[in-house]
C-alpha cells in the first residue's frame, strides 16, 4: 500500500512511518493538512491516516477535502481524546475508521491489512458491476429514422424514473428488447430484469407464477414459491402480452401494482414487495376496454408512460441498418468470414413489406448466412418470398426465386440429386440443368 500520515506530532510520524515501512509499505509523512493535502495533488495514495486535532485544518475538514479530491482513498482518522461524538462524525463523513492514541503496531499492522483488503474488495465489486452491465446489456437498438430516434429518446427519459411503461407495437417489433433497455439504464440495474410471457400460461399457472403459493396450495405444490414479483425484488417485472391476462388475474394484478403487496396462493399474508413494472401489448387495449375484455381501471395503471414502437414497413430506412448489424451478428457466430450484401440483395430486403417486423428480417439474415457460400449475401439466399416479393424489378426475380428454392432443397438433401429431384418433383435431367444454368456450385466442405 502506498500510505499518507497526517499528523503534527512528529514522534507520531515518525513512528507510523517506521511501523509501515517495516511490513513493507510506502509511506509519506506530512505535519499538517495543508501538506498532506499538497502531497496527495503530486500523487496517488491508497490509505491515509489523519489526526482529528491540528493547527489550521482539522482532521474532519480534511477528510472531506481529500474524499472530493480522491473518492477511491481509505481515510483512517487519529485522535488521542475519543469521544462517540466525535467517532460518529468521522464515519458519517465517510472514514473507514476511527483509532485512538497510543497505537500498539500489532493492531496497526492488523488494522492496515483489513483496510487493504476493504480496498480490494471495493475495486473487485466495481470490476464485478462493470462486468455485470457489458454481459447484461440488452443488444443495441438499430435504427437511424425519425420514428427510432424518438423510441430511443422516450426510452432514455423514462429509465431515469421508476414510472410504470407500456410498450405498444405489432409483434415482432422489439417491445422486450425496449423494456431490457429501460432497465439497464434505470438504477434498478443490479437487481434482476424478471421476463413473464403472459400469454403463454393458462390462466392458474400464470396465477401461481406472478403472485406464488404455499406448499399444499394445489395439488402438486409440494414446496412454498415465491412469484415473479418477489423473484424481482428491487428490480423490473416485464409483463409481455399483458393483453392476453384473463379478468380474475388482473383484478389481482391491479391490487398487486396499487398496493405493491403480494399474497401467494393458499395464503392469507400479504408480502411487500419493491419493483418496477414494464408491460408489452400488441393488442389494441383501448378496444378490449370498450368490448370489456380488459379493465379500465387496469389499463390506466398500465398507461402511465407510452412508448410506441413502429412496424418495420413504416421506417424502411432502418432496414439495411438492422440488415448489416445481424449479418456481422450471425457471421461472428458461426465463425463465418465477413459478408456483405449485393446490391440485389439489399433490394430484396427494402421492398419486402416485412410482416413478421424485426423478428423476421433476423431470422431471414440468418438462413442467408447459412445457405451463403460466397462473400457476399445473394438474392438466392434469402427466404423464396423474400426474393420473389412484389415490387421487385427487372424480369429476373421469379428465376431469383427458383434458384432460391433449388438451392435450398440442394442444401436439405446433402446434395443428393435424386433426392433432392423427388422433392422438387422434377426429373434429374430437369434438375442437372437448372444447376447449369444457375451456376449453383456444391459447398467445398460437401455439406
Amino acid at each position: 500500500m502506498k500510505i499518507l500520515v497526517v499528523d503534527d506530532e512528529a514522534i507520531v510520524r515518525e513512528s507510523l512511518k517506521a511501523w509501515f515501512e517495516q511490513d513493507g509499505h510506502s509511506v509519506d509523512a506530512a505535519e499538517s493538512a495543508k501538506e498532506g493535502l499538497r502531497l496527495c495533488a503530486q500523487g496517488r495514495y491508497d490509505i491515509s491516516l489523519v489526526d482529528m486535532k491540528m493547527p489550521g485544518m482539522d482532521g474532519l475538514e480534511m477528510q472531506a477535502r481529500l474524499a472530493a479530491a480522491d473518492p477511491d482513498l481509505t481515510i483512517i482518522l487519529m485522535t488521542a481524546y475519543a469521544s462517540v461524538e466525535s467517532a460518529v462524525k468521522a464515519m458519517k463523513a465517510g472514514a473507514y475508521d476511527y483509532i485512538v492514541k497510543p497505537f500498539d503496531p500489532d493492531d496497526l499492522s492488523l488494522l492496515i491489512q483489513r483496510a487493504a483488503d476493504h480496498r480490494s474488495l471495493r475495486a473487485e465489486n466495481a470490476r464485478l458491476k462493470k462486468s455485470l452491465e457489458v454481459a447484461s446489456a440488452p443488444p443495441p437498438m438499430v435504427g437511424s429514422s425519425g420514428a427510432m430516434k424518438r423510441v430511443l429518446e422516450l426510452v432514455a427519459t423514462v429509465a431515469a424514473t421508476d414510472a410504470t411503461v407500456l410498450v405498444t407495437g405489432e409483434s415482432g417489433t422489439g417491445k422486450e428488447l425496449v423494456a431490457r433497455a429501460i432497465h439497464t439504464q434505470s438504477s434498478r440495474r443490479y437487481n434482476p430484469l424478471v421476463v413473464v410471457n403472459c400469454g403463454a400460461l393458462p390462466e392458474g399457472v400464470l396465477e401461481s407464477e406472478l403472485f406464488g403459493h404455499e406448499a399444499g396450495a394445489f395439488t402438486g405444490a409440494r414446496a412454498r414459491h415465491k412469484g415473479k414479483f418477489e423473484a424481482a425484488e428491487g428490480g423490473t417485472v416485464f409483463l409481455d402480452e399483458i393483453g392476453e391476462v384473463s379478468p380474475r388475474v388482473q383484478v389481482e394484478l391491479l391490487r398487486v401494482l396499487e398496493e405493491k403487496v403480494v399474497t401467494r396462493v393458499g395464503s392469507n399474508t400479504p408480502v411487500p414487495v419493491d419493483f418496477r413494472v414494464i408491460a408489452a401489448t400488441h393488442r389494441d387495449l383501448p378496444g378490449r376496454v370498450k368490448e370489456g375484455a380488459f379493465r379500465e381501471d387496469l389499463f390506466w395503471r398500465l398507461n402511465v408512460f407510452t412508448i410506441e414502437i413502429p412496424p418495420l414497413r413504416e421506417r424502411p430506412e432502418d432496414i439495411p441498418l438492422l440488415a448489416e448489424h445481424f449479418l456481422e451478428r450471425f457471421t461472428g457466430a458461426m465463425s463465418r468470414r465477413p459478408m456483405r450484401f449485393s446490391p440485389a440483395a439489399l433490394e430484396a430486403l427494402r421492398r419486402y413489406p416485412w410482416p413478421g417486423n424485426v423478428r423476421e428480417l433476423q431470422n431471414a439474415v440468418e438462413r442467408a448466412v447459412v445457405l451463403g457460400t460466397g462473400t457476399a449475401v445473394e438474392v438466392g439466399d434469402l427466404p423464396v418470398h423474400v426474393a420473389a416479393a412484389p415490387g421487385s424489378s427487372g424480369p429476373g426475380s421469379l428465376a431469383e426465386a427458383e434458384k432460391a428454392h433449388i438451392r435450398m432443397v440442394l442444401g436439405t438433401s446433402g446434395w443428393n440429386i435424386s433426392r433432392a429431384a423427388r422433392t422438387l418433383d422434377v426429373d434429374r435431367v430437369t434438375l442437372y440443368n437448372k444447376i447449369r444454368r444457375y451456376e449453383l456450385k456444391r459447398p467445398e466442405n460437401g455439406s
